[in-house]
């Protein structure tokens, strides 16, 4: 299948982006928001970045450089941040930080990558010792927070610290333990270690299998898996990728490959194959095989699963090429917000929408690995 669509559609989108204008984060324009440094735009510059790095094309690392200088100041200060959010979400798009900084050598990068790494140790912990969501989630872990956050702290530490990764090891290991269902190999989105939160069974879990919660998750272990050294720890983690990829397999659509918003409640009216979350397991499972985690036998899988986001979801509308089918935004909470409670009919409320980073970014990271 040839993606010769893709390269102009990734044209179009920096050349119409701007930090004032993200065309591809949909919550900033439809609520008018003012520039801040976020995860959405954070994940699009990764994208960037890694296309970059596979294709050597200038303006994909000029166009992040210009992006990300409007937000870090001479002294390496993060411009429209606030460290006292304690929002994991924040970290994310402080990635770039590391590839900045070996690109171009300005000190400016890794001083701004310092600055995020303060939030970082003064986050609040759950009991087990893992990071709260955010400030306004008190003793919630999200699957979303290991994408957000502990792929950077690790490059972090591997870069600029003590090379000590215990803490990054012991998070993904919590998750393992109280995140992952027994029966279907499946992760629930939230867990609330004090068991008090509206959507939280007695065990702390919420209720369900949310696809792009999943995807996050898969991504970061695929990612943090790729840059372990320990060979013993490295095995480790190569069989919770193995095992977590072959559990959400069952439940792929075998018509498109993709997967449902609800991942193992494909039966239930209302359940749609969603782009974002697919996009993230074919990214997984594409940087498994080419790092190594996962056996070649896989790269077919992956490479079945982006064809179907290609095919179904990759079409014109409107004369222009657009990616559609991608949940806005779907979370637990908090407590004043008793709609987001974690039910299948909560998730399948949250809108659809066409080209946000949220899945876009996916997709372009999926393709480099299939460059």
């Amino acid at each position: 299948m040839g993606y010769n669509a893709i390269n102009g559609y990734i044209d179009r989108l920096i050349s119409e982006g701007s930090p004032n204008k993200p065309v591809w984060n949909i919550e900033f324009i439809r609520q008018n928001k003012k520039p801040s440094f976020n995860y959405i735009d954070g994940c699009m510059m990764i994208s960037l970045i890694n296309i970059y790095k596979k294709t050597g094309e200038k303006k994909y690392i000029d166009f992040v450089k210009n992006y990300i200088d409007f937000f870090v100041d001479s002294d390496g200060k993060v411009l429209y941040y606030d460290k006292n959010e304690f929002n994991l979400d924040n970290i994310n798009e402080g990635r770039v930080f590391f590839d900045l900084y070996e690109y171009y050598l300005d000190e400016r990068y890794k001083k701004a990558a310092f600055y995020l790494y303060e939030q970082l140790k003064e986050q609040p912990r759950t009991p087990e010792g893992n990071f709260w969501h955010k400030k306004i989630y008190p003793n919630q872990v999200w699957l979303d927070g290991l994408f957000m956050a502990q792929v950077f702290s690790f490059r972090f530490k591997k870069c600029f610290g003590d090379k000590d990764y215990t803490d990054v090891i012991n998070q993904f290991r919590t998750v393992e333990q109280k995140m992952k269902d027994k029966k279907t190999g499946l992760y629930y989105h939230g867990y609330d270690a004090s068991k008090k939160m509206f959507w939280a069974d007695e065990n702390g879990l919420s209720k369900n299998f949310w696809l792009r919660a999943t995807g996050w998750y898969l991504a970061a272990l695929s990612d943090v898996t790729s840059y372990i050294d320990d060979e013993d720890i490295k095995a480790e983690f190569k069989g919770y990728l193995q095992h977590a990829i072959d559990s959400v397999l069952k439940y792929r659509d075998l018509e498109t490959n993709m997967f449902y918003q609800v991942v193992n409640l494909g039966e239930r009216q209302g359940n749609y194959l969603e782009t974002s979350g697919s996009a993230l397991i074919a990214y997984a499972i594409l940087k498994g095989v080419n790092s190594g985690l996962l056996s070649e036998d896989y790269r077919a899988v992956g490479k079945s699963i982006f064809d179907g986001i290609y095919k179904n979801r990759f079409k014109e509308h409107d004369g222009e090429i657009e990616l559609g089918g991608i949940c806005l935004v779907a979370g637990l909470g908090p407590e004043n917000n008793l709609r987001r409670d974690g039910s299948f009919e909560y998730y399948i409320s949250e809108p659809i929408v066409t080209t946000d980073a949220k899945g876009v970014a996916p997709f372009i990271m999926a393709y480099v690995e299939l460059l």
